[in-house]
């Protein structure tokens, strides 16, 4: 209801300023160059790409670029279509409910607690999902092998879910079987007590007195029709963590054993690398043959020092620390107060520094190769900065929500006009220009040949273009220059 009378009083507002500035146009422009109206009405072009963008204050907009739409009443509500990815999306107060459409498919959540799912796979003419987690689950496909039903703790059968091929269960969590590839494990008071079998594998466990496995060497033949080794192992712990003894890789290239009575020691060897514990966690040594170093720690993680061709590491947690790697690095002082990671992988270079997690952030990310980069400073909650690989630059004050989900367009699109009083955008390949001050209460567009200037409500207007500069004052025209505008 208060959305429909604020809708109803921007309508009204928009007819009064029509019968105010309409006897005042001329044939001097277009009606739509003067029709700026701040923070009740505003049409423009958009900066960074092609395409137009209708605003009306920070709570409705609508744009349009190429063939993608995007309605929104933020923070409220929004709808994205674009025809040519046959993509479509719905949020409502996100991340309460959400829907989205790819092609054939598309997924619907509420509280991601309801959803709903389906459409065609690669292996499937249609597969449907409903589910009220963790209460119902269930699962309609073309191919009924993949048909599910699982009802809350009671009883189920699920498959692909929940990182298992297949899973079924009686009262759980006192009974379950699992199965990932061909290893099936059963499940008795979850997870407690569970038997474990598969191809040359067999283990038990009563957690955390007693467990033990043993899986065999075994062959398999790939698609390529060449024989694989898969390697062994032999798993044993006792009043887990105090003991346990390991051996991994058996018949692999990295044969490993270890064996751990903790707190006094836990040792491990392979042909790559050897470890040696006492005292966990006050004293550790490593010898990583392959990676080419050596490691003290003592205690870790607090102190460790790290020497060698792979690795170079100096650290006295929190006062300071400093690790080097081939492709990786970095810094910290006074953690969390500043730290700096870097990553060198070409063309790739990316390097980031922080001041206490997100109240200050720096991105750098360098493509060595094409020589672009990509730039993003965060100052939270007051400030925003972004350059993309393209060029377009970006700043927005205040940023609340920005600097915790960088990644995350969904803010963008729905949040950050609600809070965004000053944005301002460059496109350098364009040449084009834009500033904005209270959702358009002032706002300047500029671009080579055209300059557009409103402020308070529309009252205050400038134009330059192709056809001279023009100034209107409450929307009466009081100063005209026939000259072409200066580039």
């Amino acid at each position: 209801m208060p959305v429909t009378l604020l809708l109803m009083l921007r309508r009204s507002f928009l007819l009064a300023a029509f019968s105010v500035w309409l006897p005042f146009a001329t044939t001097s422009g277009r009606a739509g160059d003067w029709l700026h109206l701040g923070p009740l009405f505003d049409r423009f072009d958009l900066t960074l790409r092609e395409g137009e963008r209708l605003e009306a204050g920070p709570f409705y907009y609508h744009q349009q670029s190429e063939a993608e739409q995007v309605w929104a009443v933020p923070p409220l509500f929004s709808l994205t279509k674009d025809p040519d990815t046959e993509r479509t999306e719905f949020d409502f107060v996100y991340p309460v409910m959400t829907y989205a459409r790819f092609g054939e498919q598309y997924r619907w959540q509420f509280f991601q607690l309801l959803s709903l799912g389906g459409g065609e796979t690669q292996t499937e003419t249609e597969r449907n999902r409903f589910t009220i987690f963790p209460i119902f689950f269930m699962q309609r496909s073309s191919d009924t092998n993949e048909n599910y039903t699982a009802y809350g703790p009671f009883y189920g059968h699920l498959k692909n879910r929940l990182m298992r091929d297949q899973i079924d269960y009686v009262m759980f969590p006192f009974y379950s079987k699992t199965r990932k590839k061909d290893v099936v494990t059963r499940n008795y008071v979850y997870p407690f007590v569970h038997v474990r079998e598969g191809d040359g594998l067999q283990g038990w466990q009563v957690w955390p007195l007693a467990g033990r496995e043993h899986k065999e060497i075994t062959w398999r033949t790939n698609r390529f029709d060449e024989v694989e080794t898969i390697p062994g192992h032999d798993k044993l712990f006792v009043l887990w963590p105090l003991f346990h003894n390991q051996h991994r890789d058996l018949g692999g290239d990295n044969p490993t054993r270890e064996q751990a009575l903790l707190p006094l020691y836990d040792v491990t060897r392979s042909p790559r690398r050897d470890s040696t514990t006492a005292l966990w966690p006050f004293f550790s040594w490593i010898e990583e043959r392959e990676k080419k170093y050596h490691e003290w720690q003592g205690p870790w993680p607090f102190v460790v020092l790290a020497r060698g061709e792979g690795k170079h590491t100096t650290r006295v947690w929190p006062l300071f620390g400093r690790a080097r790697s081939e492709t990786l690095g970095s810094d910290f002082y006074i953690w969390p107060l500043y730290t700096v990671k870097r990553a060198h992988a070409p063309p790739l270079e990316r390097r980031r520094s922080r001041v206490m997690f997100f109240l200050y952030s720096n991105l750098l990310e360098r493509n060595t190769e094409t020589g672009t980069a990509r730039h993003r400073i965060d100052l939270w909650p007051l400030y925003l900065k972004r350059t993309e690989h393209d060029g377009n630059v970006r700043v927005q004050i205040p940023a609340l929500l920005e600097s915790f989900l960088p990644g995350n367009h969904k803010i963008e699109r729905d949040y950050s006009p609600v809070w965004s009083f000053w944005r301002s955008e460059h496109n350098p390949k364009t040449g084009a220009h834009s500033q904005s001050l209270l959702w358009n209460l002032y706002r300047r567009d500029a671009r080579p040949g055209e300059k557009n200037i409103s402020a308070f409500f529309g009252l205050y207007q400038y134009h330059a273009g192709a056809r001279g500069k023009e100034r209107r004052l409450f929307f009466i025209p009081f100063s005209r220059n026939s000259k072409a505008a200066d580039e």
